[in-house]
């Protein structure tokens, strides 16, 4: 069976970037669709994969992110359960792992230096931590 050409793929999905839940969850699915081929995905199929995650990524960027409200300790829990990434990924950023815990109790405050690689350990800005 022949597989899809790039473009092909590309007018079947009609991918954008998402602004409603309605787009986010029909990405979503296809994106899931992709992911379950697995090895059976096509170097195509792998490109548009690629594509429509960062589709929903920008679209969790805008929209999941705690309130203003929350502290920057409760932002920071928030991206640390919403990612890959564990609290030892953190230890880099602030060099013990007494201070990671202590900044996501918010006992500790985080200083610009550390916002700033929090900002491109989680691809935000860095104000959101200050």
């Amino acid at each position: 069976m022949p597989t899809a050409t790039y473009e092909e793929l590309l007018i079947a999905t009609l991918p954008q970037v998402v602004e409603t839940e309605a787009q986010y969850h029909q990405i979503a699915r296809r994106f899931g669709d992709l992911v379950g081929k697995g090895r059976a995905r096509s170097v195509e199929e792998t490109k548009l994969l690629r594509l429509l995650a960062l589709l929903v990524e920008d679209y969790d960027r805008r929209h999941a992110l705690p309130t203003d409200k929350s502290t920057p300790a409760e932002k920071l829990q928030f991206l640390l359960e919403h990612s890959a990434k564990t609290a030892a990924d953190l230890q880099p950023v602030f060099g013990q792992r007494s201070h990671v815990h202590e900044a996501l109790t918010g006992k500790r405050s985080i200083s610009a230096p550390q916002a700033r690689k929090l900002g491109q350990l989680f691809r935000v800005s860095p104000g959101l931590f200050l």
